[in-house]
């Protein structure tokens, strides 16, 4: 049986990782470390293009785990149809909480608080003082609330805020209140002050939020988004920027990178970011982490953590 293992750290920098495996990196280069058929358990290297990700998988013949360093798994799906049934494919789960929650409340707050604008102003040397809005007695829609939903909901519970209202694909019942069902999206869209999106990229997920869906935010209300850029209608969110009803703060764009001379980029009232909810300082001790654990499971073969689908099932 087959023991490689491809990382995108050198093993090295890995706390308790168990004995055993053959530990080869692999951080996307054109020259793989060792023959794929060999690899039994292939770590996605972090921050690469779906291009680079997928080009060893339909090579790893004795792949049995594919470990994303992501939450979203979208950028290796299309590949997984080239490998034998049983494989499991397991997310990034406990990683991107906290730093992704931290930049959703950055740009909410810088949003809302004109931060862009002061910059701007200083770089003039201007002194744009004014009333601006302030995230207390808001109303926040989250829609995708998995551990990265739940964890932007942790850090906006001191702001006073006058509701939180959260939404996922199935309805379910949390420690801090219900969770509705997407259904319920045009009832609760016009309630909303903040809209923030934080659900993965899915068949049901692409282009949810489109003309009809921005058509119900209220007058005045600002779109977050921190999931992925294909979830909105970039050309339905521009005509929407343009008549200045709404405003938005995109960490993620479609496309993305997000090219010159694009009218995103110069649309008023919106704030980007590019791709950063996940990497900060915090990413490094929680990715090693989550490797030493889930490649201790394999080793002991005990069931691996954050699943989201195994091929051929």
């Amino acid at each position: 049986m087959t023991s490689d293992v491809w990382l995108p750290f050198h093993a090295d920098e890995i706390e308790g990782l168990p004995e055993g495996p053959a530990y080869r990196f692999w951080d996307g280069d054109q020259d793989f470390p060792a023959d794929p058929a060999d690899c039994a358990f292939y770590v996605v290297p972090y921050m690469k293009p779906p291009a680079v990700s997928q080009r060893p998988l339909p090579a790893m013949t004795s792949v049995r785990a594919v470990q994303t360093l992501s939450a979203g798994v979208d950028h290796v799906l299309p590949s997984l149809k080239s490998l034998r049934p049983g494989v499991m494919l397991c997310n990034a789960r406990g990683v991107h909480e906290a730093s992704t929650a931290e930049l959703t409340l950055t740009l909410v707050l810088a949003s809302l608080r004109g931060i862009p604008d002061f910059v701007r102003g200083q770089d003039d040397e201007e002194w744009r003082s004014g009333f601006r809005p302030s995230l207390a007695d808001k109303s926040v829609l989250i829609v995708g609330y998995g551990s990265i939903g739940s964890a932007i909901e942790d850090r906006l519970a001191p702001f006073e805020l006058a509701r939180v209202a959260r939404v996922a694909r199935s309805a379910r019942t949390t420690e801090r209140g219900p969770v509705r069902p997407l259904t319920e999206l045009p009832s609760l869209l016009p309630e909303s002050d903040v809209v923030v999106l934080s659900t993965p990229l899915t068949e049901s997920t692409r282009g949810l939020v489109d003309a009809e869906f921005l058509s119900r935010m209220k007058d005045g209300a600002l779109l977050v988004n921190v999931a992925r850029g294909p979830v909105v209608d970039t050309k339905a969110l521009l005509a929407e920027l343009e008549s200045g009803r709404i405003t938005a703060a995109l960490d993620v764009t479609d496309p993305e990178p997000l090219p010159p001379g694009h009218p995103l980029w110069h649309a008023p009232g919106v704030l980007i970011s590019p791709h950063v909810g996940g990497p900060t300082s915090a990413f490094w001790p929680r990715a090693k982490r989550l490797l030493a654990q889930q490649l201790t499971l394999f080793v002991n073969r005990e069931p691996l953590r954050n699943v989201v689908l195994t091929t051929g099932t």
